[in-house]
């Protein structure tokens, strides 16, 4: 039977109300899936053993104990940790005294935060809170690699223009936002001395190095630590990133390959120095249950980037922050996708200066279709629907699948739908092979942690003016069992999501699913258990707005995967537009076999060709830096202006917007031309 929400549970968002409401086991074994939650007790984590370690004993829910159930909490633990963004009723309004108690990290209204989830209480409680949000998963999509040894990108292919103006960047600072590590002693990072180019690496999982300053995680790697590490490299006969290591060092690095297109001595903009941050992305075969990979850490990483450039200013004696071009080939895929999410909110208010530039990658999720026998990459394209409820009484259902094929999926599967305040939708929910419906919930009802008979967990929210946008929003949750004794998968198949128009006046809805990228986790009994993504059944994807919700900003600026070679755009690239009907992606940029550094592969193999949005988002970062060589003062609207009024159609293309390549391919060289005359302009109106 669904409950109401009340007022109070309004301001706790449904992911993070799920999380509040899960014991201190099913937290610690949802830990090795949630990013934003962690367990640091060392005596909680021995006691309740891994997912991949349960084997056998995961197999079905009728072989588990009866005494095994989701009961009511006595007490929500302290054990558990969250990552959550605090909305506060302003921006001078104090904090809850369990916030003055804990490091934060604060823009305008926004706070980021890692608290107790016993604490949430008397956050949620305090007059100056008005939300709490839970931070969203960063999503990795590992890019295509083509050749893996080819040869050296020509020192001209990124090369624009003369530089007389530009300098190659000379006096900007560029930050990469990224996983996997950065390669600082790879011959594309290394200036004419032999020297690093970086300035500093922020290494959030890293544990070698004090934190930076205002931070208390992670490891700060400075250029002084890395030029002392070259200097001994020879010596010692080793690589100097193993006398300076980073938590990941994976070979073919992302974070490699895309510092080195926008900022490496081949790259666009060459003469610039380098900020680094390192996502804590674990390996799978790292404890996540540790560690913290969600978009907090993106606004921490941003907030960085520019208190970096801030000290260098200070260092280089000038009376103004150096300027700042930021790229981030990372992505998140919950929220409205209308940038009322907390981290688009905290990162356009930090766009807010001129001088500032952020890219982000509009995604890998444009693929509908397989492409060949076994591709199973429209998965991961299947991720967007959107209809209209045409009358009150009318409805509509949505396919949603849940994989199975002999593999158990033991990851938890959210779906998000986002719909009018106008409106008024109910939501019913049949899983595979029943006949009866779960529902229906009402608005401002909800259905939690109800358990199926072989296992599977449904939670539904029926919110309506969710606070970030005063508009409704419906989450459904497919969780697996999980317990001490042992996990069963969510039950595979078609399960089918049925909206009811209550009142209507606009009708219209879209939903997403919050994505999972293929993890195999280990042997769950006679089947293999899984991280898998569901997606839309064919009939119920929507081929559109499917760009990244983090790329989804007021200011930030949204890049797609032009193939040069086809002259099109690539059949993965995402596509637009956001929720509310705002053109995004803005440029299209190659991203199709992209030569570049290859991170931590060793002397023999320097380079490599990969393919995705997080290629090509950085070559606009780059051109980017080198417009704000030119007028330093440029605004991140104003860069975004003056890409799309140099943008050149595709061929059989116009100067329209359009939802794969928004108003078309980069063309950096005029792009720069127009920025140089920004200055003339201004003069000409004093």
């Amino acid at each position: 039977m669904a409950k109401e929400l009340g007022p109070q549970k309004r301001k706790l968002d449904p992911k993070l109300r799920m999380v509040a409401n899960g014991s201190e086991v099913v937290n610690t074994l949802r830990a090795e899936q949630s990013a934003a939650v962690g367990v640091q007790d060392p005596d909680l984590l021995a006691r309740v053993p891994k997912r991949r370690d349960l084997g056998d004993r995961s197999v079905a829910r009728g072989e588990l104990s009866t005494a095994v159930s989701r009961g009511k909490l006595k007490e929500i633990p302290s054990s558990v940790e969250a990552n959550v963004f605090v909305e506060l009723v302003d921006a001078m309004a104090p904090l809850p005294p369990s916030l003055e108690k804990i490091k934060t990290a604060r823009q305008q209204n926004l706070v980021s935060a890692c608290v107790p989830l016993d604490q949430l209480e008397e956050i949620l409680g305090h007059p100056s809170v008005s939300a709490v949000e839970l931070g969203e998963r960063v999503l990795f999509s590992q890019p295509v690699a083509a050749a893996p040894s080819p040869r050296a990108p020509s020192k001209t292919l990124r090369k624009v223009g003369s530089g007389r103006r530009h300098r190659y960047g000379k006096g900007v600072i560029v930050g990469i936002i990224d996983v996997q590590g950065f390669d600082f002693a790879h011959p594309d990072f290394l200036d004419s001395s032999g020297e690093a180019r970086f300035l500093s690496i922020w290494d959030q999982g890293g544990e070698t190095r004090p934190s930076p300053k205002g931070f208390t995680y992670g490891s700060e790697i400075t250029r002084g630590h890395m030029n002392a590490a070259l200097g001994a490299a020879s010596d010692l006969h080793l690589p100097a990133t193993t006398l300076e290591p980073q938590s990941q060092m994976v070979p073919s690095s992302h974070a490699t390959h895309v510092a080195s297109i926008a900022a490496g001595n081949r790259g666009v903009c060459r003469a610039a120095e380098i900020v680094g941050v390192l996502i804590s992305l674990p390996r799978e075969d790292q404890d996540r249950r540790r560690s913290f990979y969600d978009s907090t850490r993106i606004a921490h990483a941003v907030d960085y980037v520019l208190a970096v450039a801030r000290r260098r200013s200070e260092e280089l004696g000038l009376k103004e922050p150096l300027p700042v071009s930021i790229n981030i080939s990372l992505g998140t895929n919950g929220h409205a996708h209308d940038a009322s999410s907390a981290v688009s909110r905290w990162i356009d208010y930090s766009l807010a200066t001129p001088g500032r530039s952020l890219c982000v990658a509009a995604g890998n999720a444009g693929q509908e279709e397989a492409q060949r026998v076994g591709d199973l990459g429209f998965m991961l394209g299947r991720v967007h629907t959107s209809g209209s409820l045409g009358a009150a009484g009318l409805f509509k259902d949505i396919e949603w699948v849940v994989l199975g094929d002999g593999r158990a999926d033991l990851s938890e599967n959210e779906l998000e739908l986002w719909y009018s305040p106008q409106d008024r939708f109910s939501i019913e929910l049949k899983a595979p092979g029943a006949k009866k419906w779960i529902g229906p919930v009402a608005p401002g009802e909800f259905i939690e942690n109800s358990e199926l008979s072989d296992g599977t967990f449904v939670s539904i929210y029926n919110e309506v003016y969710a606070p970030a946008n005063g508009h409704n929003r419906i989450s459904c949750f497919l969780s697996p069992f999980l317990s001490e004794e042992g996990v069963v998968g969510v039950r595979a198949g078609t399960w089918v999501v049925r909206l009811r128009g209550l009142e209507v006046r606009d009708g219209t809805y879209h939903g997403w699913i919050e994505r999972d990228d293929p993890r195999r986790l280990g042997r769950s009994g006679v089947v293999e258990g899984w991280s898998l993504p569901s997606f839309f059944a064919e009939g119920s994807y929507v081929d559109q707005s499917t760009v990244s919700s983090l790329a989804c900003g007021q200011r930030v600026l949204s890049v797609a995967n032009l193939d040069e070679t086809h002259e099109r755009i690539h059949v993965t690239s995402s596509q637009g537009p956001t929720r509310d009907g705002r053109r995004k992606p803005e440029i299209a940029a190659p991203g199709t076999a992209v030569v570049a550094a290859n991170g931590f592969a060793g002397k023999d193999r320097l380079w490599v060709a990969k393919t995705g949005t997080s290629m090509a988002s950085p070559f606009v970062a780059g051109v980017a830096g080198l417009m704000l060589a030119v007028e330093s003062q440029l605004t991140a609207a104003q860069i975004m202006g003056l890409l799309r009024r140099t943008a050149k159609p595709l061929p059989g293309r116009n100067f329209q917007w359009q939802d794969d390549c928004g108003f078309g391919r980069l063309d950096a060289s005029t792009c720069l031309e127009e920025a140089g005359k920004v200055n003339q302009r201004k003069d000409l109106m004093l």
